[in-house]
């Protein structure tokens, strides 16, 4: 099968790509177990200074590599060249800290000696999707390399420039070969690497149906697993928020790599008090986001990955209208050239309909009016997901409040939901488990070992 890459801005075929034989897969392994053994045992510091080459090669880069993006999934050219620059962010971040996370942590024993050793497993196998294709891949490949892990990707199939691009961006940087590699497989092939016993373990960022299936054979294998899945993520605005800045903020929060984000907000919880001064401005703000070519610089809105998401999110709002929600601003995806959605706000909106029970992937806001700050927990833990949430009040105690019992894997009091090295990042309920960035993301992928000296 042929791996495609199709501009969304105007559904031309970019590149074709021949999938990976399974010979080559083989041969991929095999040099992955090879390369891990010299790999693990290199000094920290040998491996730190491969990944400061690494971010200054991306920093050369990051125009062509943001291009890529553009033409691959529809990115606007400024969003790329920051995903770009994020990503040497994060190989600077564990370049510097990765081995003050991973040295000796000591043990209070009676007698003797104690502590855990964190060892590296192994070859990580990465499945990761389209809409952010280089970052989801930097977050994992940085501290599980530098942990001492090899890795290889399996990247979703309509960005095959990108993937084809990171591995020979470690090349580039100086890394031996086989310590990162990419494989242009369907996804069909995936669970047949995650039987063979050279791959050690698996993370996978995607939809719920993939990461059940990753998931389930991970665990007939008896592999650990992390997995970064959908998100509807709740933006709390309290009746003595900041309107102004909460409004523009909530629209940027909405439309960032065109609603196609899992952190990015899609149900707004708005406070009766101030809900319609809310939505009025935050009209305002999103009408600001005009739908243009992804490759100009002036764009702030390019098209969804491809006319068939277009098409699935335009479902979802006329079922959500048939159930009586109002479409406040925006229109109905128009079938044309490229895969452009207008941005939109859905208002009126219930439990039971499309746009208060599922994720919508793309630039749908979802504006729900409650009562007091008790309804709006209440409406912000009524999801089967639990990515990020945000909450918007100049009472910072009382924004605190409502961060601890809203049941997610992070929460942002005054601040719109962002994935930083620094920070853990992951979820709980069906958005996943497990966590990736900061000291407790490279510390998935290692063997915490106890040893005891007596």
């Amino acid at each position: 099968m042929a791996l495609q890459s199709i501009n969304p801005f105007n559904n031309q075929l970019e590149a074709e790509f021949e999938e990976h034989s399974d010979a080559y897969v083989q041969s991929a392994l095999e040099r992955s177990e090879t390369v891990f053994q010299a790999w693990s045992a290199e000094s920290f510091s040998n491996r730190s200074k491969l990944f400061i080459r690494l971010a200054e090669y991306l920093k050369e880069q990051k125009e062509y590599l943001a291009t890529l993006m553009t033409l691959e999934m529809g990115k606007t050219i400024n969003e790329g060249i920051a995903e770009v620059e994020k990503c040497a962010w994060v190989c600077e971040y564990y370049a510097e800290n990765g081995e003050k996370f991973l040295k000796d942590e000591p043990l209070s024993v009676d007698t003797g000696k104690a502590f855990i050793s964190y060892e590296p497993l192994g070859c990580i196998l990465a499945v990761m999707p389209w809409n952010f294709p280089l970052w989801q891949v930097f977050r994992f490949a940085a501290p599980s390399l530098m942990a001492g892990n090899t890795g290889m990707l399996k990247h979703a199939s309509n960005v095959p420039q990108c993937a084809q691009a990171i591995e020979t961006a470690f090349i580039e940087a100086g890394f031996p070969v086989g310590v990162f590699q990419n494989l242009l497989i369907s996804s069909s092939k995936v669970e047949a690497l995650i039987n063979d016993d050279r791959i050690k373990a698996v993370t996978l960022t995607g939809s719920e149906l993939a990461g059940s299936k990753v998931a389930e054979a991970a665990g007939r294998n008896i592999k650990t697993t992390v997995l970064e899945l959908g998100g509807s993520d709740p933006f709390i605005v309290l009746s003595d928020a900041d309107l102004d800045r909460t409004a523009r903020i909530a629209a940027k929060a909405r439309m960032i790599n065109c609603g196609q984000s899992c952190i990015a907000a899609k149900r707004f919880i708005v406070v009766e008090r101030v809900y319609e001064e809310f939505l009025s401005r935050f009209t305002a703000h999103i009408k600001t986001y005009v739908p243009g070519d992804p490759g100009l610089k002036t764009t702030n809105c390019g098209p969804m990955v491809s006319q068939k998401a277009a098409k699935e999110l335009a479902g979802q709002v006329s079922e959500s209208v048939k159930k009586g929600a109002k479409i406040h601003v925006g229109r109905q995806y128009v079938d044309s050239e490229g895969a452009f959605f207008q941005p939109t706000i859905l208002t009126e909106v219930k439990k039971g309909m499309a746009a208060y029970d599922e994720e919508l992937f793309g630039p749908v806001a979802s504006v729900i009016r409650v009562k007091n700050v008790e309804e709006a927990i209440e409406v912000a833990n009524d999801s089967r997901f639990g990515l990020g949430g945000s909450v918007w009040t100049q009472d910072k105690d009382l924004g605190l409040q409502v961060a601890r019992r809203v049941k997610t894997g992070a929460m942002f009091v005054n601040q719109m939901v962002a994935s930083d090295p620094r920070l853990p990042f992951g979820g709980i309920k069906k958005s996943g488990y497990g966590r990736e960035l900061s000291h407790l993301g490279i510390r998935e992928f290692v063997n915490q070992k106890t040893i005891v000296v007596a």
